[in-house]
């Protein structure tokens, strides 16, 4: 485990929490870099569906010519809001599709609809008809680079130094 806050080297989530933090939650930080090659990022809900991230937005959005121009993309995730609880993280990097077709937003924004208002299906057709304009894109992000922490792994050995909840 954790020596202290410089070896982290044995603090990645396991497998299946990851998974579950990926399909769990549903905003994540989406990062990008500008023209001038400066990091930029928003907060963007999203799914996590067959091993990419889902997003849309605006085809008029600087992130999306960031990503026309760039190929590449990030988001990072926390689990802070969820049931799973604050300190585990999951951060990928990798190559985006801008999808422009109506097949994939017909599947995508009433799926992302549905997880955003879970509880709400009326709430969750006024989401979808807010979301469905013309000008929509979905953003496929493959990940080909991932980084995550689980916060509880290193403070096993500092449970002294630990925030509470996080043991």
């Amino acid at each position: 485990m954790a020596r202290d806050a410089e070896h982290l080297e044995d603090c990645w989530l396991d497998d299946d929490l990851r998974e579950r933090l990926l399909n769990t939650q549903i905003e994540c930080t989406f990062m990008w870099t500008n023209k001038a090659g400066q990091p930029f990022g928003v907060a963007m809900s999203y799914l996590w569906r067959n091993g990419s991230i889902w997003l849309t937005a605006a085809a008029t959005r600087p992130r999306v010519a960031a990503i026309r121009r760039t190929g590449y993309a990030a988001v990072m995730i926390s689990s802070v809001g969820t049931d799973i609880g604050p300190g585990k993280t999951v951060s990928l990097r990798g190559p985006c599709i801008v999808h422009d077709d109506r097949a994939t937003r017909d599947w995508m924004l009433p799926e992302l609809a549905n997880a955003v208002r879970p509880d709400n299906p009326a709430g969750a057709a006024a989401f979808l008809e807010h979301l469905d304009s013309p000008g929509r894109i979905v953003i496929e992000l493959k990940p080909e680079y991932k980084l995550d922490f689980d916060s509880k792994k290193m403070w096993k050995d500092r449970p002294d130094a630990a925030p509470p909840g996080r043991l």
